[in-house]
């Protein structure tokens, strides 16, 4: 139950709340949380069964990551579906034939309420899209071997990017997606 939200700072990724809650025991705790839009990741596995893997600088890291396509949904503009091809064409140059979801969740719902959609990306055909003016992408083709061997080496250590591969190397070997 809430009570006295407050908006502490708002950007146009994100916005930062602070508010009483009060508890399953009866006492008031003021709690800060990160308000976040929806985010769709994409899993593209081209005809040879590689996956896309993308190179970006990430400032927060403060290095280049390893990751899958991944973004934010336009303030319910788009669907996940929508989104998902959006990304991928502009951080891949690449467009889905098909796309499947395999997974959706909160990613840290102890302070954040991002909620992320998970898609397998195949079919692939290039149609590139202008790619937004502050990412600089590298794309590499990838097999999903030497992608466990860059996870376990830490040299991909995006934790969305780990689920998305294992999510995706199940279903391609027969599992059911979960969503």
């Amino acid at each position: 139950m809430e009570q006295n939200k407050k908006l502490s700072y708002s950007c146009k990724i994100f916005s930062v709340w602070e508010e009483d809650v009060l508890l399953q025991n009866g006492k008031t705790t003021r709690q800060s949380w990160i308000e976040h839009r929806p985010t769709v990741a994409v899993i593209p596995v081209n005809d040879k069964n590689e996956l896309l893997l993308i190179r970006q600088f990430r400032i927060p890291a403060k290095q280049n990551l390893l990751e899958i396509p991944a973004g934010s949904m336009d303030h319910g503009k788009e669907s996940p579906e929508k989104c998902a091809g959006r990304e991928l064409a502009e951080e891949t140059g690449y467009r889905a034939g098909s796309l499947v979801q395999l997974f959706a969740g909160y990613l840290l719902p102890g302070y954040c309420n991002e909620f992320m959609y998970f898609f397998l990306a195949q079919d692939l055909v290039y149609e590139p899209l202008t790619p937004d003016e502050d990412e600089f992408i590298e794309v590499l083709p990838t097999s999903f071997a030497r992608a466990a061997e860059l996870l376990k080496n830490g040299e991909m250590v995006d934790a969305k990017s780990a689920l998305g591969i294992m999510l995706a190397e199940n279903y391609l070997n027969g599992q059911t997606s979960f969503s």
